[in-house]
């Protein structure tokens, strides 16, 4: 398996856990604000890089990946806003973030590793 597909299923499971950390806020904490934001960056990581899959040149593909690691730090922000205002216990933030750290380190080899193919041409 590639690097590509490999982040393709990552982000893809992810966003499913983001699915399910939203339905567990709204449902459980009725928490309705920050849920939504979570929902819409987490889930915009993995549509994003399955979108770059399709790019139509290695800047697009730079392009879309930059957008989904832009998306990954955000999401970082919104679960950070969650366990400080409790909404997540530490384990369930720890849990989450790891992957979510995971997944920054390897889009980032991937936009570094782009550039330097990239402009070698």
């Amino acid at each position: 398996m590639n690097k590509d597909n490999l982040i393709v299923e990552k982000t893809k499971g992810f966003a499913i856990q983001i699915i399910h950390l939203y339905l567990y806020l709204s449902k459980e904490k009725k928490e309705y604000v920050l849920s939504k934001q979570i929902l819409r960056s987490g889930t915009s990581i993995g549509a994003n890089v399955k979108e770059a899959t399709q790019a139509q040149s290695k800047a697009d593909f730079i392009s879309k990946m930059s957008i989904a690691l832009k998306e990954a730090s955000e999401t970082e922000y919104w679960l950070e806003l969650l366990k400080e205002t409790t909404f997540l216990s530490e384990n369930q933030f720890n849990e989450i973030n790891k992957e979510n750290e995971s997944i920054i380190k390897i889009i980032t080899k991937i936009i570094k590793t782009s550039k330097i193919t990239h402009t070698k041409k």
